[in-house]
């Protein structure tokens, strides 16, 4: 059955029981809100996790081979009794991003707590990686990368003076 979600961002966002991610124990900081879709442009690598209680609450994900190519979280034994899978086939990660709004040249993802997916039961929890050397503030673009786009949003800026 079709659903609709309010969101600040988005708009109403329609959704099946069958899109929604169940956050048995929420997410950090958002412990009482345990329902979440994924939303955003189907060719663009962020897409927002929304939460369908609360419209004012999305959060940027993406895919870690998105950030990483070589990305190998070790996840905790209990993590996975948690979402009810430990078949790789069943199971799916989403990274949090952080986009600085004036420069998202800076953007930065949180590889050490990535979000563990069942992706048959829709399942889902925020865990730490038992990889001591992921970082929760990954520098996602290359400094040629970076210097590039603050480059151009300079002289953007300088056109529109």
């Amino acid at each position: 059955m079709l659903q609709i979600a309010a969101s600040s961002r988005f708009g109403d966002i329609s959704y099946t029981e069958e899109d929604v991610l169940v956050f048995p124990r929420g997410l950090p900081a958002f412990e009482d809100n345990r329902n979440w879709v994924l939303a955003g442009e189907e060719d663009n690598a962020i897409k927002w996790l929304q939460n369908v209680e609360d419209g004012e609450l999305a959060l940027p994900v993406t895919t870690p081979d998105a950030v990483m190519s070589d990305y190998n979280a070790k996840i905790p034994e209990d993590e996975l009794d948690l979402v009810g899978s430990k078949d790789p086939s069943d199971l799916a990660l989403l990274i949090v991003v952080s986009i600085p709004e004036a420069e998202p040249w800076d953007m930065t993802a949180n590889l050490r707590a990535p979000i563990l997916v069942n992706l048959r039961n829709r399942r889902a929890v925020q865990v730490i990686v038992l990889n001591e050397e992921y970082s929760i503030h990954h520098t996602v673009f290359p400094e040629s990368v970076r210097d590039a786009m603050k480059t151009a949003a300079m002289a953007e800026l300088a056109g529109e003076a």
